[in-house]
């Protein structure tokens, strides 16, 4: 079975050369980074334990804690107190990570019709969001506490919307319409 790394460095390359006239291999967009961020809030120690195990078992990778800039006294939120977590995916990870996103997450989501085009900044980058961690093979949707969402976003490394586009739509990811 071919990975989702050698399908870009074998067909993807070439495709993205052809449709935007790329001379050079180094020129064309290449994913360079997978950030995916799981603001959890402000719940009880063993939930947001739980959420941490989750997403390391997601990502491959231990979470960096996220912690509150200013306290809100309406929320009962203290400076420096644990709000987050976020993993930082690069190189090898990064690909077997976006592969299990598109082939395997996505498509158990239900009612699932594609994600969302609009989600392109400016700089060719693309952030999904999701509503539940229990698509993921790895969590068992048994021992799920509480459902909670993550922003999954892709950095790549090309300079246009349409470029980034073409190669996260070749990789294999489902767009809607």
């Amino acid at each position: 079975m071919i990975t989702l790394q050698e399908k870009y460095n074998t067909e993807i390359v070439s495709e993205l050369q052809k449709k935007f006239g790329f001379t050079n291999v180094m020129t064309v967009p290449k994913p360079v980074k997978v950030i995916v961020n799981m603001g959890i809030g402000i719940v009880d120690k063993d939930v947001f334990n739980s959420h941490l195990t989750e997403l390391a078992a997601i990502t491959g990778q231990k979470p960096q804690l996220r912690k509150a800039k200013s306290s809100i006294s309406n929320f009962k939120l203290r400076e420096d107190m644990n709000i987050g977590a976020k993993v930082t995916l690069r190189g090898v990870r990064m690909y077997e990570f976006l592969d299990r996103l598109i082939n395997i997450a996505l498509p158990r989501i239900r009612d699932f019709r594609g994600v969302s085009a609009n989600g392109f900044d400016g700089s060719g980058n693309y952030t999904v969001g999701l509503k539940d961690q229990a698509i993921f093979p790895e969590v068992d949707p048994n021992k799920v506490k509480a459902a909670q969402g993550m922003d999954i976003t892709i950095v790549t490394s090309g300079s246009s919307v349409e470029e980034s586009r073409e190669m996260i739509k070749l990789m294999g990811m489902p767009f809607a319409g």
